[in-house]
């Protein structure tokens, strides 16, 4: 794909309009970032990261319905590192959840959790989802797992063990 050069060109050209795009929206200058990255995705329709990096300002701006093509373009294939793609489903799963499109929300963070399973927020959301979905127990269970086994606060430690014991069975007596 190399024509006499001008990729390389396009790839840092590239390169320093992400940064400065991802930097302008760290910075609170959201819209300006929009811009510049819509811009990008246009030039370089294939570019996962770019599509990653679309929507999350999109998403940033309360601009839900238009993130999610390009979170659902920036999973369809390779190019994101593992922490970019754990972003995104989490950023997709939560998208549709806002949208109402709570069915696609669970399947999408279900198979999140499943590719990424010690991912807390992932969980979590997903509980949420679950819970839209008419899911309530199994949100509480996996609501209840979660927090036994990652809260540190003392008050909790001391009953992990029964937390964890009606994690699996809520209706349970003793």
């Amino acid at each position: 794909m190399d024509m006499g050069g001008v990729d390389r060109v396009d790839d840092l050209e590239r390169d320093e309009a992400l940064a400065e795009a991802i930097r302008l929206r760290e910075a609170g200058r959201r819209e300006e970032a929009k811009e510049q990255l819509v811009a990008l995705a246009e030039h370089f329709p294939h570019d996962a990261e770019v599509a990653y990096q679309t929507a999350w300002v999109h998403d940033t701006l309360g601009l839900e319905a238009e993130a999610v093509p390009y979170y659902e373009h920036a999973l369809e294939g390779p190019g994101l590192t593992e922490d970019d793609r754990r972003g995104a489903l989490l950023g997709l799963g939560s998208t549709y959840r806002t949208l109402g499109r709570y069915e696609n929300a669970v399947t999408t963070l279900t198979d999140a959790v499943n590719e990424f399973p010690d991912d807390a927020a992932l969980k979590t959301f997903l509980a949420m989802a679950l819970y839209n979905t008419g899911r309530a127990h199994e949100a509480m269970r996996m609501l209840l797992t979660l927090l036994a086994a990652t809260s540190s606060a003392p008050e909790i430690a001391g009953y992990r063990s029964a937390i964890e014991f009606y994690a699996k069975d809520l209706d349970a007596t003793t």
